[in-house]
């Protein structure tokens, strides 16, 4: 990519419209690509990152959009690898190719198939922790030298590739730890006579200290790896943390605006929501799940509603729909008193001397 559209757009600026609540993770990986990019990086060795966090917060969706920053034909510059799948001895031969005289052997590898159609790839190994260790071994030497060996004994090059693993390795020491911090910003914040949304949000960024990772996270890597050098070879530790409440808002408003994009392209169909929705639908976040959970509340919760009234010809083209919450009062009490729990429902604009929002009944709603 131009020097000068890079400067106009950077990195950062590009990952951030995909990725929500990690910005301490984008950093690190642009920047690392930055340096790569303008030469500032060591040639005998490719790039290695290993991402920690739990699931769903954006490991994976980061790696992607990276290959599509870096690659025009993302189907074959960006490689991916469920590491699952190789965690038995014999499937090592899967990896890199059966050597001569072993069935199958002038098939070649997977993954040193993929790497000479693209040397300078994009390479995810998803949920490395459940490799084989003759498939660590493999990946070492692919680390430390930027070269694999395949089946039939001959080298491939890739120095000038980025390998990418994620893990759930220590994510619930990482989860405790983070949600221990944010409770603590949020019990000073309590003693403030004021609270800016910008204060909020800069008590929910959370900095994991070097001592943290060295003495609870570090020692849980080395008994799953089993090997220093393997761990030595990784350039950066990315720490993915969990969504804060302002990210779990941003990411129901994210999917929100999705489907009015879809609603007007698909349907000529105005979608509007108002806070009290994207409260209602943030409840539903699910911590095992990350953002995927907000996807089905949405598809639940508003989806259905919007299909189940286009069948009954309550909506129709050129319409407008607002999402809001029913017994919206009960979402400001903290205590168990709630008569009925908020619900999602749609309203119509109707227009006239005044235009004024009606619900629209679908006996049950999105219960």
């Amino acid at each position: 990519m131009a020097a000068e559209e890079r400067r106009k757009f950077p990195l950062e600026q590009r990952l951030s419209e995909h990725i929500i609540g990690q910005d301490d993770a984008i950093k690190t990986v642009a920047s690392a690509i930055r340096r790569r990019e303008n030469g500032w990086y060591d040639e005998n060795h490719p790039l290695v990152f290993l991402f920690l966090g739990s699931s769903g917060i954006g490991k994976t969706e980061l790696v992607k959009q990276a290959a599509k920053y870096l690659h025009k034909d993302v189907e074959k510059g960006f490689i991916r690898f469920d590491m699952s799948e190789y965690q038995e001895k014999h499937e090592v031969a899967k990896f890199i190719g059966a050597p001569p005289g072993y069935l199958g052997y002038k098939e070649g590898g997977q993954l040193t198939k993929k790497l000479e159609e693209c040397l300078n790839a994009v390479v995810l190994f998803d949920e490395v922790e459940k490799a084989h260790p003759g498939v660590l071994t493999i990946m070492l030497q692919l680390f430390d030298e930027g070269r694999l060996t395949d089946g039939q004994g001959k080298p491939i090059e890739c120095k000038d590739a980025i390998f990418f693993m994620t893990s759930n390795l220590a994510s619930d020491v990482i989860s405790d730890h983070v949600d221990k911090i944010r409770e603590k910003a949020a019990e000073n914040n309590k003693h403030k006579d004021e609270q800016k949304l910008e204060d909020l949000e800069a008590g929910e960024r959370i900095n994991i200290s070097k001592k943290f990772k060295d003495d609870k996270v570090r020692p849980i890597l080395k008994r799953a790896f089993r090997r220093d050098e393997f761990l030595g070879r990784i350039n950066e530790f990315v720490y993915f943390l969990p969504f804060s409440q302002s990210d779990i808002r941003k990411l129901v408003t994210k999917e929100l605006q999705y489907w009015s994009e879809q609603a007007k392209k698909k349907h000529d169909i105005s979608l509007e929501w108002d806070h009290n929705a994207v409260t209602v639908l943030a409840d539903g976040y699910d911590t095992h799940s990350g953002a995927r959970s907000i996807k089905y509340e949405v598809e639940k919760r508003v989806l259905n509603q919007l299909a189940m009234a286009q069948e009954r010809e309550l909506i129709e083209k050129g319409c407008v729909i607002r999402l809001t919450a029913a017994n919206a009062e009960e979402l400001t009490k903290t205590d168990e008193s709630s008569i009925e729990p908020p619900t999602i429902k749609l309203q119509l604009l109707q227009k006239g001397k005044e235009d004024k929002y009606v619900d629209i009944n679908l006996e049950g709603g999105d219960k």
